[in-house]
């Protein structure tokens, strides 16, 4: 621990010899970061793990490719999250279920300078739907997939929600088949082959518009309460810099609470605008 502090302290101390020892250059500009790095917590779609063969199965699912971070940003975040916990081979599988002309649904990999991550990409909308139909727990993704024939696709998907015996798992089922049907068809269509009372008789439909509530409601209060914690930043600011340009609000704007309360402790020794510039570009 003593040879870590050590270290600590000189690069601390010297970061231009240590910057330009290692990058044989000579760079003057240096602005030394936090060294702690936060780690936010995040939550995948499904992890499997397969004691058989010693290896995790991790799925995402995306309805659209843009996201923040970007979508192979995140797969490497998984990745590195879920190895440094199991220590096993990782399946990582990306299933994109609205077709989309974007050419980000064809990247399946990251890669910046020395690293690279590669995962698989399944383009529903490309896949065959006979295999789809074989099991009650994929009928929901079947509706999504390739056919020459929406009508007849859905008929298909319909038939095959009417044959499941159980009646709770045939309302859940057909729910999760009516909700993803409407990113593909018309609502007329789906109603013509489906029916909606066994969506709304599903406690997993409830569940669902239960949950959407709760977090309707949990938005609203946290979005109340960032909005205020940017107020105050906002204020203390003018009082400390003057005025704010429009710019820097903006910026200020889009700060998440975590980064909000540090500013609001680091504008303590703020004197210009120039140091709130400087403050913004490291933590955004």
């Amino acid at each position: 621990m003593a040879y870590d502090n050590i270290c600590r302290y000189l690069a601390v101390e010297y970061p231009a010899a240590f910057v330009n020892w290692l990058l044989d250059g000579d760079i003057t500009a240096i602005q030394p970061l936090p060294t702690e790095l936060n780690l936010e917590p995040i939550r995948s779609d499904a992890l499997y793990l397969l004691p058989e063969c010693n290896q995790i199965l991790h799925l995402e699912f995306q309805t659209v490719p843009a996201s923040k971070p970007t979508l192979p940003l995140r797969m490497l975040d998984y990745w590195v999250r879920l190895y440094r916990k199991y220590n096993c081979p990782i399946e990582q599988v990306v299933i994109f279920l609205k077709e989309t002309t974007s050419e980000a649904v064809y990247i399946n990999q990251f890669a910046v300078d020395k690293t690279f991550h590669s995962y698989r990409v399944v383009r529903i909308w490309e896949q065959d739907p006979s295999l789809l139909l074989t099991n009650p727990g994929l009928l929901p993704l079947a509706v999504l997939a390739h056919t020459d024939s929406p009508a007849g696709l859905l008929e298909q998907v319909a038939a095959k929600v009417d044959m499941i015996k159980e009646p709770d798992k045939q309302r859940n089922i057909s729910a999760c088949v009516e909700v993803l049907a409407r990113l593909k068809f018309e609502e007329d269509l789906v109603r013509q082959f489906l029916r909606e009372e066994l969506m709304r008789e599903s406690p997993l439909y409830q569940e669902i518009l239960q949950e959407g509530v709760q977090q309707g409601i949990q938005q609203g209060i946290q979005q109340g309460i960032q909005q205020g914690e940017v107020t105050l930043a906002l204020r203390l600011l003018t009082r400390r810099l003057g005025t704010v340009s429009p710019e820097l609000q903006a910026q200020v704007q889009q700060l998440s609470s975590v980064q909000l309360e540090a500013l609001g402790e680091a504008l303590l020794d703020f004197s210009t605008t120039e140091d709130l510039i400087a403050w913004l570009q490291v933590h955004q």
